[in-house]
């Protein structure tokens, strides 16, 4: 019988040992690089669905009712649409049948509502012909754009972006998504919100300005639409502030009703 001196079993082992350090460097090259640390993803449910929807931006339109532009010192006759964005973690989801608690923010005495229709969108594109659009949304749900109204009216005083004004937390308020398969287009539907009772807001989709198809034509001219945005329609007449302990209570017709008390 051969024998096997110490050597040989001291190098065979540590060949093993490289071949195995060698897979396992190369099984973590394929693997990529591993981010610093986990962040959450930002989702809204989807009424029906196990499913939830991931929301990958967040798009505003802005002065998209003739009142509400005139009631902000625009002329909507000549205006065209602009957009501006919100973070994708200034999300609020709120459940049907629930009041949620929404907090009142930092560094503003005069905070707005604005009730809104989103789009929800399942594909997108550059360039999108208005006629094709509505074929790229999911789904729609029940907005609130909340708004600090001082800070935003002190940073367009100043001729500086007001981002600081639309963009912070708990600022995208919605309800969960209603597929577009289960409820069809909305184009005429009531819009309202009232605060402790006594209604503020109330329009019409109708009264849009430019239809949720025409803003996703014009926002592909500017920005390459994906699956996952979503659009914010704007919001009709009569904004207005809200204090702690007010209760907002959002209607849109063929949708559930949405509910928040600023705390």
């Amino acid at each position: 019988m051969k024998t096997v001196d110490r050597r040989t079993i001291l190098a065979s082992s540590a060949l093993a040992l490289a071949g195995t350090a060698t897979q396992s460097v190369s099984a973590e090259a394929q693997a990529g690089p591993k981010p610093l640390f986990p962040l959450p993803a930002t989702t809204i449910p989807i009424v029906g669905a196990s499913e939830v929807f991931p929301v990958r931006r967040i798009y505003c339109v802005g002065r998209n009712y003739a009142a509400h532009a005139i009631e902000r010192g625009s002329d909507p006759t000549r205006e065209p649409p602009f957009f501006f964005q919100k973070p994708t973690d200034a999300i609020q989801n709120v459940a049907v049948g629930s009041v949620a608690d929404h907090p009142y923010p930092s560094l503003t005495k005069n905070y707005h509502h604005e009730v809104e229709l989103v789009a929800a969108l399942k594909s997108g594109g550059t360039n999108i012909p208005a006629e094709q659009a509505l074929d790229h949304v999911y789904g729609y749900a029940l907005g609130l754009d909340m708004t600090r109204r001082d800070l935003q009216n002190g940073m367009s005083a100043e001729k500086k972006p007001w981002e600081i004004g639309k963009s912070f937390d708990h600022a995208a308020v919605i309800g969960p998504i209603h597929p577009v398969a289960k409820i069809g287009h909305l184009t005429k539907s009531a819009i309202s919100l009232s605060v402790n009772g006594t209604v503020r807001q109330d329009s019409n989709l109708d009264k849009m300005i430019w239809s949720v198809a025409e803003q996703i034509a014009k926002l592909s001219e500017a920005f390459e639409l994906k699956a996952g945005d979503i659009i914010y329609s704007g919001t009709p007449e009569n904004v207005g502030p809200v204090v702690k302990g007010d209760v907002l209570l959002c209607k849109l017709e063929g949708l559930p009703d949405m509910s928040i008390r600023i705390t």
